[in-house]
């Protein structure tokens, strides 16, 4: 599932070319992409017509403020969403369809100049949902706090994480602890922190507070550097690739040897999630 750093290269390229447009005709193609099981022809009407004034990213969540009343649309793209911006000449992005593969196109949103925003979604796990500024308030409070803000501090990890028994990689997991945190980064992190991946949270110690939330800002800025990490289904609004898959240390490498102490890294299964660590380094 695209995490932090692919939402946030994903808000990226969609922001210069949507901030400021009026979106036009609304097509859906599969009703259930509307995640609050909106009727189709009521979410459509109430998307036409509306002017993008920013496009924000919290947590995993994109979120584009639309005007000229606030209201929020709310897109998670989950497994195997993406998006991808047609031009003019191309109408409908048949031409793009073709060449990005695009073969489960759910939304398309017609744009004021011409152009076509598409959203493709293989297994349509994500979608979206409108709703006005203050429902999208009380959305975002459940969310914990960005971990990339410049006022994210150790104190405020530990806070997220807690003095519970629950095992750190899936406390690092949980978006009310903190937010845009998934598999990769998080096995990433720990790895960097030299923290057991099962340890619980209330055994960790101010350091191991401080190793971590150096960890997890440092993989995050450079995955976010290297626009993400493209393993399987992720891919950016032009069709590329993020180039982070070639940095990683831990994650989706059992077996192979640990870049630190040369052990075979190991992989273990925690509530239900694949999570890759070294038993030598993360002892």
């Amino acid at each position: 599932m695209p995490e932090l750093p692919e939402v946030e290269t994903m808000r990226r390229d969609l922001a210069s070319s949507l901030r400021g447009a009026t979106v036009g005709a609304v097509r859906l193609h599969h009703d259930d992409i509307l995640l609050d099981g909106d009727p189709p022809g009521r979410f459509a009407a109430a998307v036409a017509g509306r002017r993008i004034d920013a496009v924000e990213r919290r947590g995993k969540n994109l979120v584009l403020r639309l005007g000229p009343d606030g209201r929020v649309l709310q897109s998670q793209v989950r497994m195997t969403g993406r998006f991808a911006m047609a031009n003019p000449d191309d109408p409908g992005g048949h031409g793009l369809r073709a060449a990005l593969g695009l073969t489960h196109v759910a939304a398309e949103f017609d744009l004021s100049d011409g152009r076509t925003l598409l959203y493709d979604d293989v297994r349509r796990l994500g979608g979206f949902r409108l709703q006005s500024a203050e429902e999208w308030a009380r959305r975002e409070a459940e969310l914990g706090p960005e971990p990339l803000d410049p006022d994210f501090r150790a104190a405020d990890l530990a806070a997220g994480l807690g003095a519970g028994r629950a095992p750190v990689k899936n406390a690092l997991l949980d978006q009310r602890r903190i937010a845009g945190v998934g598999n990769i980064y998080a096995s990433e992190a720990l790895f960097r922190a030299r923290i057991e991946p099962r340890r619980a949270c209330g055994e960790l110690q101010a350091d191991d507070h401080r190793r971590l939330h150096r960890a997890l800002r440092a993989v995050l800025r450079e995955a976010l550097r290297g626009e993400g990490t493209s393993l399987r289904d992720y891919r950016m609004v032009d069709g590329g690739t993020g180039s982070f898959q070639d940095r990683l240390r831990v994650y989706d490498r059992e077996g192979l040897p640990c870049p630190r102490c040369g052990a075979p890294v190991g992989r273990i299964v925690q509530a239900g999630r694949s999570t890759f660590y070294c038993p030598a380094c993360q002892a």
